[in-house]
């Protein structure tokens, strides 16, 4: 998997605050480096999922590498994830 560059809470805090897809991108980052909340690639991929529905290309490359690492079932877990979150916001 590629260096991943973390941000700061306040970083996440902020992109909330302004950019969705940022912030999307954020918790795929924390997620998938097990930065302040358990390493879970499944939700990773949920995350940058949804910031690549959103437009950040970045996330879309992302989404693709950690692809490479779960199975068929995790994605569509992952997706399964995203679908039910977008439901709800």
């Amino acid at each position: 998997m590629a260096r991943v560059e973390f941000a700061t809470h306040h970083t996440i805090e902020s992109s909330v605050q302004g950019d969705a897809h940022d912030a999307l991108f954020e918790l795929g980052l924390m997620y998938c480096a097990g930065r302040d909340v358990m390493l879970d690639l499944v939700e990773a991929h949920k995350w940058f999922n949804l910031a690549a529905l959103r437009g950040n290309a970045e996330a879309k490359r992302y989404r693709a590498e950690i692809a490479c690492e779960l199975t068929k079932v995790e994605i569509a877990k992952a997706q399964k994830r995203a679908r039910e979150w977008l439901a709800l916001h």
